[in-house]
C-alpha cells in the first residue's frame, strides 16, 4: 500500500471513499450480468420461453468455462501484484505469461469437450426432450466462443492489475454493447432464432478478445516476450491457488443450476406446468436477482480495502462506521428489489417475452416464493466480504458458501421430495434466511470484540537500523519450529557476537511503515492459511501480502546495512541470492516443544501439543504460499539443528563459529 492511499483509507470520510471504491466495482459487476441476460431477452421476443429455457441449462456450461476463467485471471492478477511489490519483476512477467498459456489450454480443451459432449452435458444440467434443439443449436455455437470467452476474461483481471481497469471495464463494456446490438438483427432480421443469439455472443466475445490481446503489446508493469511464455508448472500451480476462490464461487453457482434444473425436470412432470416453464422461468427469476447481487457484491467489494486498512490500524470505530454504511445501503436496495419481486413480478418477467397463462402464473409464485427472503442478501453477502476483508477466511468461506451450497442444495432436495415442484421453490427464502441469521451472529459476536484503536508511538528508523560492521555484512536468518527455542538461540548469538537481533522490532517497523497496528500485525504476520486464498474474493493482494512486501524490503535494507539475526520472516528465502547469508533451521521432539511452551509461552499441558502442531502448520503455509517450497526442507538451509541433541547454549556456539568462519576477514566480537 502507498502512504498517500493508506493517509486516505484511514482519515477520508466514510461515505466518499465508498463512493470512490465502490462505484466502479458495481458498474464490472453489472455489466457482468447484463452480459447473461441481454440474450435471454432478445430470444424471449424473437424465439419463446422455450428457446430461454435452451440457454438456461447450457449456461451452465459457459458458467464452468468462466470458473477456470476467473480463477486463471485472478490468480495472474494477484501473482503479478505479489511479485512486482517483491521487486521480483521477472517473476511477475513468468506469471502473467504462464496465465495466458493456461488460458489458452484449458479454453482450447473446453471447446474440444463441449462440441464433442454436448449432448450428454446438457442432460447433465436438465435438458428435456422439448428444449434439446434449441440447446444444441444455442449449445454448439457458443462452445465455438469458449476460447475467446475464457482467454478475454482471464485477460481482463491482468489488465485491471497492470494498473489499467478503464481499459478492462471499456474493453468488457464495448463487448456488452455490440452484444445488445448484434442480437436483435441476427435474431429479428436474419431470422436465426437461438443460433442468432449464439453468435451474436461469440461476436461480443471476440471483439473483448481482441481488444485484450491488443493491450498485450503495451503492458506498463511488466514486457512480455516469446520466451516468457514456456509453460512452468510451479507457476502455474501458484497462479491456480490464488484464483481457488473466485473458481469456488462460480463453481457453487454451477452446482446449484444442475440440481436445481435435475428437480425440475423430476418434480415438472408430475406438475400442471410440465418442466419447461419451471427451468424457463428460474432460469430468468435467478439472472434478475443477480443483478440485485451484482450491485450489493460491488458496494462490498468496494469496502474491503477500507475495512482492511482499518480493522488493521485498530481504528474499529472507522470499521464499525464503513460496515453500517455498507450494510444500510445494501438493505435499503434490498429492500427495493424485494418490493419489485413481490408487487409487479408480471412486468419484470414479461421483459423476457411473452407466455401462456402457466408461464405468467409459475412465473409470479416464483418471484414471490423463492426470492420472499431477498432483503436478507443485503446482510449475507456483505457479511462474507467483511470477514475476507479483515482475515477472517474460515467465516468467509462459510458465509460465502451457506447460501448456495450449505443450505440451498440440501433444502431443495428436502423439500423437493416433500412437497414437490414448490418444495423446490420454498428452499430459497429457507435458505436466505438461514444464511441471514449465521451472518447476524457472526457480526454480533465480532462486533463485540471491536473496541476504539489508540494510536502508538513507533520508534524511528534510527533506533532500529544501525551500522555494526564496517564492509561486508553477514546475516543470519533463523527459522524455527514454534517451541524449539529457535528465537531464545538468535538472541544468544547477537548478544555473544554483538550483532543486532531482529524479531518483534519488525512488527515495530511494520506498525510504523503500514498504519497497521502493532497487535494486528502480530496476529497476522507468518501465520497465513490456506482459507485466505480460498476466501479471496477479488484476487488482489491481502493485508497479509502486503505485510510481507514491506516486511521483504525492510530484510533486504537490513541485510545491506548491517551484520545482523533474523527470525522468520521467510529471511532465507528474501535473501536467497545475497551470498553472505547464513540459513539455520531449528527444530526439537514434540516432547520438549511442549515442555518449553508450557514453561514459557504459557501454554496448559491439555492444549499444547494441538496449539504447537497449528502454530507450525501456518509457518508453514506461511513459507510455501511465499517461498514456493518447504519450509522443513533441510536442502534450503545451511544448518538444522536439532536444540534438543546440543541444548540452546551450544546451539548458539554453533552458529556463531559458522558465523567467524563466513565472515572471513571481519574482525566482528
Amino acid at each position: 500500500m502507498e502512504s498517500k492511499e493508506e493517509n486516505i483509507l484511514g482519515t477520508e470520510k466514510i461515505g466518499k471513499l465508498i463512493r470512490k471504491f465502490s462505484i466502479p466495482c458495481i458498474i464490472s459487476m453489472l455489466v457482468n450480468s447484463l452480459y447473461n441476460i441481454v440474450d435471454q431477452i432478445f430470444i424471449g421476443w424473437g424465439v419463446g420461453y422455450l428457446g430461454n429455457g435452451a440457454t438456461n441449462v447450457v449456461f451452465p456450461i459457459t458458467m464452468i468455462c468462466l470458473a477456470f476463467a476467473l480463477m486463471i485471471g485472478d490468480g495472474s492478477s494477484a501473482y503479478l501484484s505479489l511479485k512486482l511489490g517483491e521487486k521480483k519483476k521477472e517473476e511477475a512477467t513468468k506469471g502473467v505469461a504462464n496465465g495466458i498459456v493456461l488460458s489458452v489450454i484449458l479454453s482450447i480443451c473446453f471447446c474440444l469437450i463441449a462440441l464433442i459432449f454436448l449432448t450428454p452435458l446438457l442432460n447433465i444440467f436438465g435438458c428435456t426432450d422439448a428444449l434439446r434443439d434449441y440447446a444444441i443449436s444455442y449449445g454448439r455455437i457458443i462452445a465455438m466462443g469458449i476460447p475467446f470467452m475464457v482467454i478475454g476474461t482471464s485477460l481482463n483481471s491482468i489488465i485491471r492489475a497492470d494498473g489499467s481497469p478503464k481499459f478492462a471495464m471499456t474493453s468488457m463494456v464495448l463487448g456488452a454493447i455490440l452484444n445488445i446490438i448484434l442480437d436483435p438483427i441476427f435474431i429479428f432480421v436474419f431470422k436465426m432464432g437461438v443460433a442468432g443469439a449464439a453468435i451474436a455472443t461469440i461476436f461480443s466475445q471476440f471483439i473483448t478478445f481482441v481488444l485484450n490481446v491488443f493491450y498485450l503489446r503495451k503492458t506498463k508493469s511488466v514486457k512480455l516476450r516469446l520466451k516468457e511464455f514456456k509453460p512452468i508448472f510451479s507457476v502455474m500451480r501458484k497462479v491456480l491457488v490464488l484464483g481457488i476462490s473466485s473458481f469456488i464461487t462460480q463453481m457453487s453457482f454451477v452446482l446449484v443450476v444442475a440440481v436445481q434444473n435435475n428437480l425440475f425436470t423430476k418434480y415438472g412432470k408430475l406438475s400442471k406446468y410440465g418442466p419447461e416453464i419451471p427451468i424457463t422461468v428460474t432460469g430468468i427469476v435467478m439472472k434478475i436477482n443477480q443483478i440485485l447481487n451484482s450491485v450489493i457484491i460491488g458496494i462490498a467489494v468496494g469496502a474491503q480495502p477500507i475495512f482492511g486498512y482499518n480493522y488493521g490500524a485498530r481504528k474499529f470505530d472507522r470499521v464499525k462506521k464503513t460496515l453500517k454504511i455498507v450494510l444500510t445501503t445494501s438493505l435499503i436496495i434490498s429492500t427495493i428489489a424485494f418490493l419489485l419481486f413481490q408487487l409487479i413480478p408480471d412486468v419484470l418477467i414479461s421483459i423476457f417475452g411473452s407466455g401462456d397463462a402457466l408461464y405468467m402464473e409459475f412465473a409470479c409464485i416464483t418471484f414471490r416464493t423463492f426470492l420472499m427472503l431477498c432483503i436478507c442478501n443485503g446482510v449475507q453477502i456483505p457479511s462474507g466480504i467483511f470477514f475476507q476483508a479483515i482475515g477472517k477466511s474460515s467465516r468467509s468461506i462459510i458465509l460465502s458458501l451457506s447460501r448456495q451450497v450449505i443450505f440451498l442444495v440440501p433444502a431443495m432436495l428436502i423439500l423437493g421430495h416433500a412437497v414437490g415442484l414448490l418444495g423446490v421453490l420454498y428452499a430459497g427464502p429457507v435458505a436466505d434466511g438461514m444464511a441471514f441469521v449465521m451472518a447476524v451472529i457472526l457480526l454480533i459476536l465480532e462486533m463485540r470484540k471491536l473496541k476504539v484503536g489508540k494510536e502508538e508511538n513507533v520508534d524511528d528508523d534510527s533506533n532500529i537500523v544501525k551500522a555494526i560492521t564496517e564492509g561486508k555484512k553477514v546475516v543470519i536468518a533463523i527459522a524455527r519450529e514454534y517451541g524449539s527455542g529457535g528465537r531464545y538461540i538468535g538472541r544468544l548469538v547477537a548478544e555473544k557476537l554483538g550483532i543486532g537481533f531482529y524479531d518483534n522490532e519488525f512488527i515495530t517497523k511494520m506498525a510504523k511503515e503500514t498504519g497497521l497496528s502493532s497487535e494486528y500485525i502480530e496476529e497476522i504476520e507468518q501465520r497465513r492459511t490456506n482459507l485466505e486464498d480460498i476466501s479471496n474474493y477479488t484476487g488482489t493482494l491481502s493485508n497479509s501480502d502486503e505485510l510481507f512486501i514491506k516486511e521483504s524490503e525492510f530484510i533486504k535494507k537490513l541485510a545491506k546495512n548491517e551484520s545482523c539475526v533474523i527470525i522468520g520472516r521467510c529471511a532465507d528465502f528474501v535473501l536467497k541470492d545475497n551470498k553472505n547469508v547464513i540459513k539455520v533451521f531449528v527444530y526439537n521432539s514434540m516432547e520438549n516443544k511442549i515442555k518449553r511452551a508450557t514453561k514459557y509461552y504459557g501454554l496448559d499441558k491439555v492444549n499444547a501439543e494441538k496449539e504447537i502442531k497449528k502454530i507450525n502448520k501456518q509457518r508453514a503455509t506461511h513459507y510455501s504460499h511465499y517461498a514456493e517450497r518447504e519450509w522443513n526442507e533441510p536442502s534450503n538451509y545451511d544448518l538444522c539443528i536439532n536444540s534438543d541433541s546440543f541444548g540452546v547454549e551450544e546451539s548458539a556456539e554453533m552458529i556463531c563459529e559458522y558465523y567467524n568462519k563466513k565472515a572471513g576477514l571481519l574482525a566482528l566480537k
